[in-house]
């Protein structure tokens, strides 16, 4: 009988965070694939989970890796998936090992917790449902087009930012700003975190907060875009 792959939500940064379900999960199957299996170690270590083989699946594993984890599943072992942080799959290479897992008919079970998506829209206030996630913008190639494509429609738009990038996009933003239609950004912070900011604004508001506080420009950013 094939093994099952377990993926796992992990917390985004408050360890607390993390479901009963997940932690029984990573503590009954027999091998653990993560995106940083540093990361993996600290919160197997946290919650006193020993003795697990943990391979590396990222963005750079090559098809061997991917390989020698179905081989285990094939083999009959039970397999979990976990990234950094949040739900796998999402902006993360989990989505690569479920594809190849369900190509050889492998089971897959989703162990569900914390999004960073999710955690964003609750905090936002946005009572509109349809909205467009897009995870990560491309740093060079295609990156205009692919705004300016998103911000054609009416509905909200949710995109990861990193701290390198984060003035860039809102002056993007504020570029995009016509009359008659404005542009109001919720900007998320280290959710979860110990230094946890959520602040709303316009671009050009938001530009000059970030530019007179520069050390709050750092972390990990959610922003929620939509047109008021």
């Amino acid at each position: 009988m094939k093994g099952k792959l377990y993926i796992v939500a992990t917390p985004i940064g408050n360890a607390g965070d993390i479901t009963l379900r997940a932690i029984e999960t990573l503590k009954i199957v027999d091998v653990i694939c993560a995106e940083d299996t540093r990361v993996t170690k600290k919160l197997l270590s946290m919650y006193k989970i020993e003795d697990k083989k943990v391979y590396a699946v990222n963005e750079f594993a090559d098809a061997g890796k991917i390989k020698h984890v179905l081989d285990a599943l094939d083999g009959g072992k039970d397999v979990a998936f976990s990234s950094d942080a949040g739900t796998p799959g999402i902006s993360d290479p989990g989505a690569l090992l479920v594809a190849e897992a369900r190509k050889v008919g492998i089971t897959i079970v989703p162990i569900p917790g914390v999004s960073a998506v999710a955690t964003a829209m609750s905090v936002a206030g946005i009572r509109e449902t349809p909205f467009t996630f897009y995870g990560f913008l491309p740093h060079k190639k295609g990156r205009q087009k692919i705004l300016d494509t998103l911000l054609a429609q009416e509905h909200s738009i949710i995109l990861y930012e990193s701290p390198h990038r984060f003035l860039k996009l809102l002056a993007e933003l504020q570029e995009r700003v016509v009359a008659g239609v404005q542009l109001e950004v919720t900007v998320c912070r280290e959710l979860t975190k110990m230094y946890e900011d959520i602040r709303v604004g316009a671009p050009a508001e938001l530009i000059e907060y970030y530019t007179d506080h520069g050390d709050q420009v750092r972390g990990e950013f959610v922003l929620i875009i939509r047109k008021i």
